[in-house]
């Protein structure tokens, strides 16, 4: 009885596994300046900001494979990347590091596009 009614909930959509939410990925290595760039200038306010809260950081090394569960639209090639993750799936980038002002355009262009950000960072 138990196991017919899971299977009745899960096909008529009442019941759905846990999906990822929002992430960012930042793909690094080391001895990139433009990574250590980003870190002084953005890493320490980060997570503070709207944005953060909207697609928490993670870190992942440029050889590394994606982390588990996450898929990549195409290889990265540079560093940094950040790359916006959706249920495991990257649905933005951002190539490199210019400075503060591209950086949270790109981003918050990308998180409103997504219906993550109620305003600004």
């Amino acid at each position: 009885m138990r196991m017919t009614l899971l299977a009745l909930a899960a096909m008529t959509g009442l019941w759905a596994l846990p999906t990822r939410a929002l992430e960012l990925l930042m793909v690094e290595q080391d001895g990139c300046v433009y990574c250590a760039a980003w870190d002084r200038a953005i890493a320490p306010i980060y997570p503070k900001t709207e944005a953060g809260a909207a697609a928490p950081l993670h870190r992942v090394d440029l050889r590394a494979d994606p982390p588990e569960g996450v898929t990549y639209a195409r290889p990265v090639l540079f560093t940094p990347t950040f790359l916006l993750i959706d249920a495991g799936r990257e649905v933005g980038r951002i190539e490199g590091y210019p400075g503060e002002d591209f950086f949270w355009g790109l981003l918050e262009k990308m998180l409103a596009e997504r219906g993550a950000l109620s305003g600004g960072s």
